[in-house]
């Protein structure tokens, strides 16, 4: 039987994130995350749904989101649904949650909140894959064996296309040897 399970989101944090470290020394940060649904009715009526989703990224990635992220901010999240289950202490019972382990993220808006482009992306590729535990937040065990590295992919002989093209001649620069830039106007 075939499995998928992968999550693509785009919201804003709803608090600042919180860095913890496991046992191994792995960072892990938890945040908040709220995505917005804007629909009409059938009446004509404008309606929003809000979801509130807890996420968390392992490793350097979030090592990243705690430092340039804060409540508010918006950021592009891509990884995978999991399930918790606890004991409530208060003898609640049992309960559960769906969290968010990220892999990928891309984080939006430009410097200090302002609008604006997208800011720098981040791969958590070479993080374990799965954290199971017992505890609320699911983390409390050591991370499984990293998996092997995958081998690259053979090189493609490239294919004939006939004649090159003429030569262009090289591109002027856009702007003269007089054009100073400063920091502050770089986007990125």
């Amino acid at each position: 039987m075939a499995n998928f399970n992968k999550i693509i989101l785009v919201g804003n944090l709803t608090r600042d994130p919180q860095l913890k470290y496991l046992p191994s020394q792995m960072a892990v940060v938890e945040f908040g995350l709220a995505v917005n649904h804007k629909f009409r009715t059938k009446t004509g009526e404008d309606r929003e749904e809000v979801l509130f989703i807890d996420c968390a990224c392992f490793g350097k990635g979030g090592e990243v989101i705690n430092t340039y992220c804060q409540k508010g901010k918006p950021i592009l999240i891509e990884g995978r649904l999991k399930y918790d289950t606890w004991e409530d202490k208060q003898g609640g019972g049992k309960r559960s949650k769906h969290s968010i382990v990220v892999d990928n993220f891309q984080l939006l808006g430009g410097r200090d909140g302002a609008a604006g482009g997208g800011g720098g992306g981040y791969s958590n590729a070479g993080a374990p894959p799965a954290y199971e535990g017992g505890g609320e937040g699911g983390y409390d065990q050591a991370p499984p064996a990293q998996r092997p590295p995958a081998r690259p992919a053979p090189p493609r002989p490239a294919p004939n296309r006939g004649p090159a093209p003429a030569q262009r001649p090289p591109a002027e620069p856009p702007f003269g040897e007089e054009q100073q830039f400063k920091d502050d106007d770089i986007p990125f």
